[in-house]
């Protein structure tokens, strides 16, 4: 007997998620074949050798007698959500309290919950272009329209307010800021997102700030957040212990609103069912919060001269400024750099097809620039983890293989 297909809902005909794509799996193929691939699609700090803190090992350790049932509350445990209250009220940010902390397995699964309760199907979301390709996914999944508004290279891949403002339509519900940008290490200056918050008071647009990266900026880039500038809109601010404070496979990510909450009632009571119907979020990670939050900052120490970060990132921009192929804005925060390659040099150029030439032949691991949501064909995407030596090596190959397409 045989049975009929079992196709996927149609809602995930358009999602896209390169970063862990055929490429990836690909790469896992390749290294069950015996061969050792450079993976650089993906910000994992743990992979390459980069340890979470000691003092929040410890935290989750001496806690693990009290993480072996549900928390009390779905959002998570007081002390982490009192720990993110304390960080915002420290960025002068006063108007959020307790019940409008939420803690969730990762940032994702909050972006995921938050699109969910707010969007009804056709509702328009404005997303940067390019994007990290979850906040795209995370709209058309639940039926919304996403209006990409671009950052150029030209520009620093910071947003212009003006050119932003003609798309917004009576439709659109939420602006979407990743600051500082994954793909593309923007930061944007405080100027510009005064602007922006203006535009979303003005159009009352709810304000996604996805903040992961936060402080993790380089040569004197000054990172803004957005809450305090929000006054008469609902302001969501997203971050996690993912990146800063190096502990991914914690999959601890908490979201905080502020601004104009009273009109939002019924927005955050729908976010509150959500969040009770997966009953908690991990518990063990969350006992790490407070430590890292009211803890020493070591990404510091990471992002300045000298540390890692710093080291790698310089090794990259040098080795781009050699190559005749190869162009980059200087990554002013997070952990990438968005890397053009010169269509006049290489106009059959196809960035897919180069990523995976490269994982083919010099067993590198790249995203393909397309994969952030933008409509040219021309970049690609490497985290800054490797150690600079590494990151050396791997433009070496790179630069390779440009040479023998042209």
């Amino acid at each position: 007997m045989s049975l009929p297909p079992l196709r996927a809902s149609s809602r995930l005909e358009d999602v896209r998620y390169e970063i862990r794509g055929p490429l990836a799996r690909r790469a896992l193929e390749l290294e069950k074949a015996g061969y050792e691939v450079i993976k650089l699609n993906i910000g994992n700090p743990g992979a390459f050798g980069f340890r979470t803190p000691e003092s929040m090992r410890v935290a989750l350790v001496e806690n693990l007698h009290k993480a072996e049932g549900y928390c009390a509350s779905a959002k998570g445990i007081f002390p982490a959500r009192e720990a993110v209250l304390m960080q915002q009220e420290q960025r002068g940010v006063l108007d959020v309290d307790h019940d409008a902390v939420f803690l969730g397995n990762g940032v994702s699964e909050l972006i995921l919950m938050c699109m969910r309760a707010l969007l009804e199907p056709g509702d328009e979301v404005l997303v940067p272009s390019p994007d990290y390709p979850l906040w795209t996914a995370s709209v058309v999944i639940h039926g919304g329209k996403v209006v990409h508004y671009p950052c150029r290279a030209q520009h620093g891949y910071v947003p212009d307010p003006d050119e932003l403002a003609e798309l917004v339509s009576e439709r659109c519900k939420a602006l979407v800021l990743i600051n500082p940008n994954n793909p593309t290490g923007a930061v944007y200056p405080r100027g510009v997102l005064e602007r922006l918050v203006r535009l979303a008071e003005e159009r009352q647009l709810v304000i996604f700030s996805d903040e992961i990266y936060g402080e993790m900026t380089y040569a004197g880039a000054v990172f803004q957040p957005v809450a305090p500038l929000v006054q008469h809109t609902l302001c969501a601010t997203f971050s996690g212990l993912s990146k800063i404070y190096r502990a991914c496979g914690y999959r601890v990510g908490w979201v905080s609103f502020n601004g104009e909450t009273a009109h939002a009632a019924d927005y955050l009571a729908g976010l509150e069912l959500l969040a009770s119907l997966r009953l908690c979020p991990n518990v063990p990670g969350q006992w790490a919060v407070q430590t890292a939050l009211g803890g020493q900052q070591s990404v510091r120490e990471l992002v300045e001269p000298g540390g890692r970060l710093f080291e790698s990132r310089r090794a990259l921009l040098q080795r781009v400024a050699a190559s005749p192929y190869l162009s980059c804005v200087a990554p002013a925060g997070a952990m990438y750099a968005f890397v053009g390659v010169d269509p006049q040099l290489l106009p059959d150029f196809d960035d897919a097809r180069f990523a995976l030439e490269l994982l083919e032949e010099k067993h590198v691991l790249v995203a393909p620039g397309s994969s952030f949501n933008v409509l040219y064909r021309n970049h690609f995407r490497t985290t800054l983890l490797p150690e600079a030596d590494q990151l050396d090596e791997v433009f070496g190959r790179i630069e390779a293989l440009l040479a023998g397409q042209v």
